[in-house]
């Protein structure tokens, strides 16, 4: 059994050891109070992104787009090269949190013949180099503070890359926080986008039909356009049950919705994941000081019961004294 010094430093040091994860716990809490309200600040201009997005797709469906998977097949028939885009965090102490997230990437890459890893936060950077995985080295970002100029400098760099074919499909690997307690590693393939994430596929559908009857009427729709315009502007820019104008053309304005709309989901995907990490981070303190208390529970009985031992070989060893000093007496006596 260990000594009441012993344990009186023991008792000490997790004592101090709580008040680390407790000061970690509100530090992980105001920061993930901060990400919600990032997240939610901008959440309506990119949600009216969305709705301009499937506006144009409804009344253009027949339209082939670089950004989009409704191109021919010999467009996208060879997926050359994958990308994924990692989202770590940049420090541990948050429970499974960058496990997770590590191990469905290493997995897809795993199952993967060809592709690129592209890594925010420098836990999971240092982790894939070590492994061997092709990791772009002047891909740089940490995890910590997001900002929507952050995501704009991540999404030009994979939109250009992609625009040159350097690959084919871009995946964005991160953890979303589904409540409180409970969080899940989500993959979002983030190019070519999928009609059917802006529109859904009966509207889409009837979308083409509608299109494909307008141009095989007799009826002669009012069609605005212009000398200067494209091609593509030039093929009807109209709604059968109305005027719908569009300039310069359907494809350059949804090559800048789409660019913007790229923008914002990394820019989503990088709050989630921080808000996610903090998260995890503040469970992770939390469960650290539920524990600690315990602990001390224990060792506080353990120290009394310590205490109590040596109160009691005390007296033990007071009324023995006393008893051998009256026996003393008493010889001295006769």
């Amino acid at each position: 059994m260990a000594s009441a010094k012993e344990i009186q430093n023991r008792i000490r040091s997790i004592q101090d050891t709580m008040k680390i994860t407790r000061a970690m716990y509100m530090m992980s809490s105001m920061k993930l109070r901060k990400a919600k309200q990032q997240l939610e600040d901008t959440e309506p201009y990119f949600f009216g992104l969305q709705e301009q997005i499937s506006s144009i797709l409804y009344h253009f469906p027949d339209m082939e787009h670089i950004y989009f998977d409704n191109r021919s097949k010999d467009q996208h028939e060879v997926v050359k090269k994958k990308a994924f885009i990692v989202l770590t965090g940049d420090k541990g102490m948050a429970g499974a949190y960058n496990h997770n997230v590590i191990k469905e990437a290493q997995r897809l890459c795993d199952e993967s013949d060809e592709y690129k890893l592209y890594v925010v936060g420098e836990l999971g950077r240092q982790y894939f180099a070590g492994q061997g995985y092709p990791v772009d080295a002047d891909f740089r970002y940490t995890a910590t503070n997001p900002s929507v100029h952050r995501a704009r400098v991540i999404s030009e760099l994979i939109v250009e890359l992609y625009k040159e074919e350097v690959f084919d499909e871009v995946y964005v690997i991160y953890t979303k926080m589904v409540s409180s307690i409970s969080e899940e590693v989500e993959v979002q393939q983030l190019l070519p986008l999928k009609p059917h994430q802006f529109i859904k596929q009966e509207m889409l559908d009837s979308a083409m039909k509608k299109r494909g009857n307008s141009y095989n009427s007799n009826e002669n729709p009012d069609v605005k356009s212009s000398e200067d315009d494209s091609d593509d502007y030039k093929k009807g820019t109209y709604e059968n049950d109305g005027d719908f104008f569009i300039y310069p053309s359907p494809k350059k304005v949804l090559k800048k919705l789409v660019y913007n709309y790229v923008t914002g989901f990394m820019y989503g995907a990088l709050v989630e994941a921080s808000a996610s990490e903090e998260n995890a981070r503040m469970m992770a303190m939390q469960s650290a000081t539920n524990n600690a208390e315990e602990m001390l529970k224990e060792l506080s009985v353990e120290y009394n019961r310590v205490r109590q031992a040596a109160i009691t070989q005390e007296i033990t060893e007071v009324i023995g004294g006393a008893k051998a000093l009256k026996k003393k007496k008493k010889k001295q006596v006769r």
